[in-house]
């Protein structure tokens, strides 16, 4: 399956946007692309070997990646302006 090769090449560019930046917003997209990423081939795994609880598992992670990429960029406005409402 040639997606087990393919999402790993994904994974390294992806890994080197989170480390090279140049922003925090850059940063926080990569992770947000790794998590991604992380389902995909969660989900991959799981429907090649027939293992439906894994699809949970995917489920579950990639609401909590979700939210918090949602909670990471609110943290990062606040701060932005000054934590002032």
């Amino acid at each position: 399956m040639y997606i087990f090769w393919i999402i790993p090449v994904f994974l390294i560019l992806y890994i080197i946007r989170i480390i090279i930046g140049p922003s925090v917003w850059d940063r926080l997209l990569g992770m947000n692309l790794v998590a991604t990423k992380v389902v995909i081939i969660i989900i991959a795994f799981a429907s090649l070997y027939e293992l439906t609880y894994l699809l949970d598992f995917a489920i579950v992670y990639e609401i909590f990646g979700f939210i918090s990429t949602i909670f990471i960029s609110l943290f990062l406005m606040e701060r932005k302006k000054g934590g002032k409402k």
